[in-house]
């Protein structure tokens, strides 16, 4: 039988077994392994109807202008900001992604950070490690407690959800800001970011990328939440102004930033490497073998239903 022929923009490493499994599937045009991918896709792009990508990979309205017969655009992961979604509407291309499956683990991932920043924990990791355990008493800063404070969200949904439930399980009031306040939830909304941050104790950002988003997160923000205050990134690196964050850190103006993500990745500014009211994670929100399977399952199962229906099972909105 003759295998459907897709178009794969780059490798997708972080999933458990997903390169070996389009490959057995399909007739896979490797884009990656391409130098001149203009060249490659001016020759080969004809007749491809799908293609598979990644958030960090995505697919400009270029790419997608390139494929005169591409109708599905199937992307390994939640975040679809580097993906031009308005041009693959004009074209009549759907897209999805691959949702709540990475909900639980970006949340945990999200929880620990939290704990991390208030307890100092990577500090405390370094003086271990340095042999500097019988110095600690009475030279490492204290931390914070977590039970019982003040958590404010940045975007209520499906991962600041999941973020604000394990809250309750710490004895903290929530508070959230988003685009527009939700009738669904039992938490207080915040029209003003601003405001959430000066009421917060934590403030976790979970909210979508892309240009809507960028730097939404500015140095006001930062200076609401105060020198004792703690922020949170398992979003997307450009929410926040990582310049003013790295001022605010600086100058006391912000108590610690506890990070997964970030502006220019993988590149981290020296100001927040060599601080130590830090949390600095390679981004690992969804970084375990049994959430990184299901969203390889769940990409697959898009492309099937492609080529089956028609249809795709996740569309995006």
């Amino acid at each position: 039988m003759t295998k459907q022929r897709i178009l794969q923009v780059g490798s997708l490493s972080g999933s458990p077994s997903a390169n070996q499994r389009l490959a057995d599937g399909y007739d896979v045009f490797e884009l990656w392994k391409h130098g001149d991918r203009k060249a490659a896709l001016a020759e080969y792009g004809a007749g491809i109807t799908a293609m598979v990508t990644s958030a960090s990979m995505g697919a400009d309205a270029a790419l997608i202008a390139a494929l005169p017969d591409l109708k599905a655009i199937c992307s390994w992961g939640v975040g679809y900001e580097t993906i031009d979604v308005q041009a693959a509407r004009q074209r009549g291309v759907m897209v999805s992604n691959t949702p709540d499956v990475l909900t639980d683990c970006v949340a945990d991932l999200a929880w620990g950070l939290m704990i991390a920043g208030a307890r100092r924990m990577s500090l405390g990791d370094r003086y271990v490690r340095a042999g500097r355990w019988g110095q600690v008493h009475g030279s490492i800063p204290l931390g914070t407690r977590v039970s019982g404070k003040k958590l404010g969200i940045v975007g209520l949904g499906r991962i600041g959800q999941a973020i604000a439930r394990r809250g309750d399980g710490f004895d903290m009031e929530v508070r959230y800001h988003n685009r527009r306040a939700r009738t669904d939830v039992p938490y207080t909304y915040e029209a003003s970011l601003v405001e959430l941050a000066r009421w917060a104790d934590f403030l976790v950002v979970a909210t979508v990328g892309g240009p809507e988003t960028r730097h939404l997160v500015n140095r006001e923000v930062l200076e609401a939440l105060g020198p004792k205050g703690i922020i949170v990134n398992i979003a997307r690196g450009p929410v926040i102004d990582e310049q003013a964050l790295a001022t605010a850190l600086e100058s006391g103006k912000l108590g610690c930033a506890a990070l997964d993500v970030f502006e220019h990745e993988p590149n981290v500014p020296d100001a927040l490497k060599t601080s130590d009211n830090t949390v600095l994670l390679p981004h690992i929100g969804s970084a375990t073998y049994e959430t990184r399977l299901a969203m390889e399952d769940l990409m697959l199962e898009n492309l099937q239903s492609y080529f089956q229906t028609g249809k795709l099972v996740t569309p995006v909105d």
